[in-house]
């Protein structure tokens, strides 16, 4: 166990109370400071992870203007410090309002100094977790698909899906609505191959005009056509030994859908203008939101160029159907944003994290990204709600997140069905149950469930 001792920065013009809590805390390393150029300097030298500070300081000590001058340049210097604001017995006003301001806590002088040790020592602990949290997000960060935060069952298996195809030389297909993160995954499967060391190289083939994709994808030579003043090679070309992805591919014109099946079938392209075959090593991933099959059926997409590009097809679920996943993701953002934006420590309210699992999330990942940012420059105070989102908090039945209720009707709709599939031939429910026929008898009883249906 290390018996260093950890740093506390008390900020206090009152030198006897200054000498009263060096001495009730002299189980930390207690730094002091009468002001607030002081208490800066302090923060420089020592870095504490927790302070105290009145909000009465010099040259004005009745008045908060240099208190809370003294808070934000402490959250702007060091923001995950945490702030233990001192105020009068009867100053609950400026006291909400430093929190709100991004303060961790508060105590009304005069102050019982076994209580504000607890207060100290829970902010301590609380500094420790956020700095562990963030070493572990850290290190899981530094695998190849580490950018994809899931905790989700198929997210799971999509990722180790991924990691297998990685070192094949196959086409994949992305499928799945805008926003859940094709892109990512692409990245991360390029990261993850032994084409790691050439070039990514991403188009999206509805953001560009018909006439100029083409040029974009296979490049042209000198003179090829008015404005094509010198000779330049395309994307499947710049992205040789690497990887092409190739995003919207359901937005890829007719004409074009003709020379990468060609492509696929010869791995040679011809620029624009030229004769030479150029042979090219290029691993290809498509992504699309479209039903190419519906696709084909219009006569909008070949039929053989779908199956050259579908050797491994990976169907991405949206935020919506990930379980946990949308409160998981916030979480990471809100962290990131508010450390970019240098905003300190910020989390959600009840009721901001009841709106965020209740909402649909039509555009994925993209639109709660943003819903997050705009939130966090947006908050007034260090806790992000409902409002701040700009969505609806929904009456939230607390018990219905009860474990044994969950439990039970889990347990009862499974008794259900089972009896539905085997006509309900209670020896046969109670094998494909994985349960004894007594136990299956209870459950029915239970459940209030009959033997014979009505």
């Amino acid at each position: 166990m290390n018996d260093r001792k950890r740093t506390l920065l008390i900020v206090e013009d009152d030198p006897a109370l200054q000498k009263q809590m060096r001495w009730a805390f002299d189980q930390y390393e207690v730094v002091t400071a009468d002001d607030r150029e002081s208490a800066i300097a302090q923060i420089r030298r020592y870095e504490p992870a927790v302070v105290t500070m009145d909000l009465g300081l010099p040259p004005s000590p009745d008045d908060t203007t240099e208190g809370f001058r003294l808070l934000g340049e402490i959250l702007s210097l060091a923001p995950d410090t945490k702030v233990i604001v001192l105020t009068g017995q009867h100053d609950r006003e400026n006291a909400v309002r430093a929190v709100g301001a991004g303060a961790y806590d508060f105590f009304a002088k005069p102050f019982e100094p076994e209580l504000l040790m607890l207060t100290i020592d829970r902010a301590f602990r609380l500094y420790d977790l956020q700095h562990e949290n963030r070493r572990l997000q850290t290190q899981h960060a530094g695998g190849p698909l580490g950018a994809v935060i899931t905790r989700d069952a198929a997210m799971l298996r999509i990722l180790r899906t991924i990691e297998k195809v990685s070192s094949a030389n196959v086409t994949v297909m992305l499928l799945g609505e805008s926003g859940t993160g094709k892109e990512v995954l692409a990245r991360g499967l390029h990261e993850a191959s032994p084409r790691r060391a050439a070039r990514f190289i991403a188009i999206n083939c509805a953001a560009i005009p018909e006439n100029l994709l083409e040029s974009e994808l296979f490049g042209y030579e000198k003179g090829a056509f008015t404005g094509a003043v010198r000779q330049t090679p395309g994307k499947f070309e710049l992205a040789h030994k690497g990887t092409l992805f190739l995003d919207e591919i359901g937005d890829l014109p007719i004409a074009l859908q003709a020379k990468l099946l060609r492509f696929l079938q010869e791995r040679v392209v011809e620029r624009i203008g030229g004769r030479e075959e150029i042979p090219v090593d290029v691993r290809i991933v498509c992504a699309t939101h479209q039903d190419l099959k519906s696709l084909i059926a219009q006569g909008r997409f070949r039929e053989d160029l779908f199956y050259r590009l579908a050797e491994i097809v990976v169907d991405i679920p949206p935020v919506r159907d990930r379980d946990g996943d949308a409160l998981l993701l916030a979480h990471a953002f809100v962290q990131r944003f508010a450390n970019e934006h240098r905003r300190g420590s910020m989390g959600f309210t009840d009721d901001a994290l009841a709106a965020l699992a209740a909402h649909r999330w039509p555009g994925n990942v993209r639109e709660l990204e943003n819903c997050v940012k705009r939130a966090v420059i947006m908050a007034d105070a260090g806790r992000i709600t409902a409002d701040d989102l700009g969505l609806d908090a929904p009456d939230e039945d607390l018990e219905a997140l009860n474990l044994r209720a969950v439990r039970d009707e889990a347990e009862r709709r499974a008794v259900v069905r089972v009896l539905a599939r085997v006509n309900g031939n209670i020896a046969r429910a109670a094998e494909v149950l994985g349960i004894s026929r007594p136990t299956l008898y209870d459950l029915m009883n239970r459940f209030g469930l009959k033997k014979d249906p009505v």
